[in-house]
């Protein structure tokens, strides 16, 4: 006998052939195939609930949305005009910077979430439950990877709006959504890490802007880095979100951009690689 939690949120049962099932789990290859079944089940049913939290609260997604809608402004129209060393128009120019700024400023909300969890206890009620402990983050991370993909969406319709324009082709446009998006769900990790790292929701909002705003504004997401001092060029070139804007940008405007989107994707696999044991090891030892 079974259970598992299904995508409404209750809990299923399935009876099986007791020597099956045993055959089953002391293969080690049917181990795994039914330890990641089951794990991917408890992931999506996380993210659904974790989703309808927007639904209730249709307000969360609004202000996600204000923030970098008000950047966009705020940029094109105050600074744009004292911007110098753009061979083309800055709202072209800028838009690819504002989009990975939205993806890594909404990333860090995966953070807040699951500290907020932890603080609340519920975490404690999903460690009782026979489910993946890996769906919890994995969770986390996918609705906010979903939630991501929506204000990216919004972003492009507003930059349409006050003159952005893709220069280079319908594919190239559905690729600058998806380097966007998967850049930001890497970045979830890093935060994953901060939050379960956390003591309280506080912290880890804090925690999560400490790293996050030195490596969107010491970019290339605003200004060109040749405008930078010496000092700064080096760490802004070496930047992940340099790299990923350069990306964007190759993309939306036209140029080579293979080395651009091989970096960017490298920089994706290895910030995964690297946080994402770390936070589920974090998540597992945490009291």
């Amino acid at each position: 006998m079974r259970f598992w939690l299904s995508l409404d949120m209750e809990w299923q049962m399935q009876i099986v052939d007791p020597n099956q099932d045993v055959q089953e789990f002391n293969d080690p290859q049917g181990s795994f195939g039914v330890k990641f079944r089951f794990a991917v089940l408890d992931t999506l049913v996380l993210a659904k609930r974790n989703l309808l939290r927007y639904v209730r609260l249709p307000g969360l997604l609004v202000f996600s949305t204000i923030q970098p809608v008000i950047f966009l402004l705020l940029f094109t129209y105050v600074f744009g005009g004292a911007v110098r060393g753009v061979h083309t128009k800055y709202v072209d120019f800028l838009v690819p910077g504002i989009l990975i700024q939205t993806v890594a400023f909404g990333s860090t909300q995966t953070g807040v979430g699951l500290a907020e969890d932890l603080q609340s206890g519920i975490i404690d009620r999903f460690r009782s439950l026979p489910m993946s402990r890996s769906a919890v983050l994995a969770g986390r991370t996918l609705a906010d990877t979903l939630r991501n993909l929506i204000v990216v969406l919004i972003m492009v319709v507003s930059g349409y709006i006050i003159g952005f324009r893709f220069q280079n082709g319908l594919g190239n446009a559905l690729l600058v959504v998806l380097v966007a998006v998967l850049f930001g769900f890497s970045l979830s990790w890093i935060s994953a890490f901060t939050g379960v790292s956390s003591k309280n929701t506080e912290t880890a909002n804090v925690a999560g802007f400490v790293w996050i705003f030195p490596l969107t504004f010491a970019s290339a997401a605003f200004v060109p880095v040749s405008t930078m001092p010496g000092w700064l060029q080096v760490f802004a070139k070496a930047n992940p979100i340099t790299n990923s804007v350069d990306a964007l940008r190759a993309l939306t405007l036209g140029g080579p951009v293979n080395h651009y989107l091989l970096y960017s994707f490298a920089w994706m696999i290895g910030i995964v690689v690297v946080f994402a044991p770390l936070a589920i090891s974090r998540y597992k030892s945490r009291s």
